[in-house]
């Protein structure tokens, strides 16, 4: 039986399989944080990786964004090889890793902005979900970054592919932080209890959806319905910070934290792009503060990594 991921010692923690890890999540009762980062980009510390800074103000679950399977980049960590990348990162933060793959429809032309250019690494294909397997990921996350084109039909096809081929091994989450680029999908249609069902079916062990206050239309009541939907069919759910709130101030942070934590959500998620690469560091410290308190924040910012 898995202990509540907030009481958990690196070692511990980083030794559950799938469903320990979910159970060791859901006992923590919407009290775990799980922060994005984004590996490609200049660390904010220089020669320490985001990744590590973000543990160091409290994240529990890392999770890398525009991390490329194929061509694997994390700056500020030490020379590894980049089938090892996942892996080190693990034991320098003591913390499990999830990635973004990104099912994009093949019609849908993307962005064109060069920070979230596609690459084939990052494509939410079958060799690249193996290939996380194969490194020691242990949450892929279908989801799609600003204008990418990736809908919610692609992403319950690609579940479904997952789940049949590694979905004992891989803790799989689904949804959509914003449109990502599907006009249609957007406001109230980002998700709906249809798009949840079918996500859950698919193979989907955790629900992606808005933060309440994160998007047009994704209100307190309306994300709480949504989880409220999800719970009822066993799954976990992740409210997202996706718009780049993760760098607005300390007060507007705590409020969606707490709306996040009334609603009933699992996993709280900031963003990556406080300026670029990470959540503000400041932000971080507030929102666990808001929906844990002092003492859990400051055990998971002090607890040694070699516990």
């Amino acid at each position: 039986m898995a202990k509540r991921m907030l009481d958990c010692s690196a070692s511990e923690v980083l030794a559950f399989d799938k469903n320990e890890l979910l159970e060791s999540i859901q006992k923590s009762e919407g009290r775990v944080i799980a922060c994005e980062t984004i590996g490609t980009l200049q660390p904010m510390l220089g020669n320490v990786t985001n990744a590590e800074f973000v543990s160091a103000m409290s994240a529990d679950i890392l999770l890398l964004n525009v991390f490329d399977v194929k061509n694997p980049v994390i700056k500020g960590l030490p020379e590894t090889a980049p089938e090892d990348m996942v892996r080190r990162l693990k034991e320098l933060t003591g913390r499990p890793i999830g990635i973004n793959l990104e099912p994009v429809e093949e019609d849908v032309k993307g962005e064109t902005d060069p920070m979230w250019k596609m690459s084939d690494g990052r494509r939410a294909t079958l060799e690249n979900g193996r290939r996380a397997c194969d490194m020691g990921v242990d949450m892929i996350l279908l989801t799609g970054n600003p204008g990418m084109g990736v809908s919610n039909d692609a992403i319950v096809r690609t579940l479904r592919e997952y789940r049949e081929a590694f979905g004992d091994r891989m803790i799989l989450a689904a949804g959509k932080m914003h449109a990502a680029g599907i006009v249609s999908e957007a406001a109230q249609q980002i998700i709906t209890k249809e798009d949840i069902r079918k996500f859950r079916e698919a193979g989907a062990d955790i629900i992606l959806l808005p933060a309440p206050g994160t998007v047009p239309g994704i209100t307190l009541e309306y994300a709480r319905e949504m989880i409220a939907y999800a719970h009822s069919l066993s799954a976990l759910t992740i409210t997202a910070i996706g718009t780049s709130q993760e760098g607005a101030d300390t007060d507007t942070i705590k409020r969606i934290a707490l709306m996040c934590k009334m609603a009933g959500t699992d996993i709280h998620h900031l963003g990556d792009t406080g300026y670029g690469g990470m959540a503000l560091p400041e932000n971080i410290f507030a929102y666990s503060v808001a929906i844990r308190g002092i003492r859990h924040t400051y055990k998971r910012m002090a607890i040694s990594v070699r516990r």
